[in-house]
């Protein structure tokens, strides 16, 4: 008898508990993908495009120079004194220790600037989350660790339109 009490308050708790949360306007946002589709996401790669070209293209045009180096060296050697050939090859491993530690700067350089640009597009994807849930007044809007979300409470879609309508300003 005590058992079969506790039983039904029990289900008389979680049917309330239901009708409850019924009530709750929950939401589900895809940051990952407003991170890769967002306008703001473009115009920051295409700007760190930009900016890192010219540096790229040297960095390239520099390892093929030295290429074309040692291939010379390669083919010649046999033709070469050995005062000639030591020049070369110290040459050679001058200009990759350079071309290495351009890299490597350039490689940092273009990392900082890449955080600097996806943590002001963070920022901005949050006051767009944030703006969203108070506009359509949501009581809760999940983000990253979601396993499933369906269709109906996935409001990624309406986060881009306010993060392309502010860009578009």
């Amino acid at each position: 008898m005590l058992k079969k009490s506790i039983g039904f308050a029990l289900l008389g708790l979680l049917a309330s508990m239901s009708l409850e949360a019924a009530d709750l306007k929950i939401g589900f946002v895809n940051v990952a993908r407003l991170l890769e589709k967002a306008p703001q996401a473009e115009k920051a790669k295409k700007e760190l495009e930009r900016e890192f070209a010219p540096r790229d293209k040297k960095l390239v045009a520099e390892q093929k120079e030295i290429k074309s180096m040692e291939e010379k060296l390669a083919k010649d050697a046999a033709v070469m004194s050995d005062s000639e050939r030591q020049k070369i090859d110290k040459e050679i491993i001058s200009r990759k220790r350079e071309a290495k530690r351009l890299q490597d700067e350039f490689r940092e350089d273009f990392n900082l600037r890449r955080n600097e640009e996806l943590t002001q597009l963070q920022k901005e994807i949050f006051e767009a989350i944030q703006s969203l849930a108070k506009d359509e007044n949501f009581d809760l809007l999940l983000t990253d660790g979601v396993v499933f979300a369906s269709d109906s409470i996935d409001v990624t879609g309406k986060v881009e339109k306010k993060l392309e309508d502010s860009f578009k300003r």
